[in-house]
């Protein structure tokens, strides 16, 4: 699934994104390390991973979308 990096904060490694349709979706500093990154910048469109659907969708993986 493909995202746009909303928010972030490199202190908690933990922040949000946005879904295609707008829904911002939290994520957390397991699936932000999941994903090997270091850095994310507003804007970025990334690659996502989740469990469950609706309220309990949870972000597993965060890393950068590549071609």
């Amino acid at each position: 699934m493909q995202a746009t990096a909303y928010t972030y904060d490199p202190e908690s490694r933990s922040g949000q994104v946005l879904l295609d349709d707008g829904t911002p979706v939290p994520f957390d500093a397991a699936a932000f390390e999941a994903g090997g990154l270091r850095l994310l910048r507003a804007g970025q469109r990334v690659r996502i991973e989740v469990e469950g659907s609706g309220d309990t969708l949870r972000i597993t993986l965060v890393t950068l979308q590549t071609l």
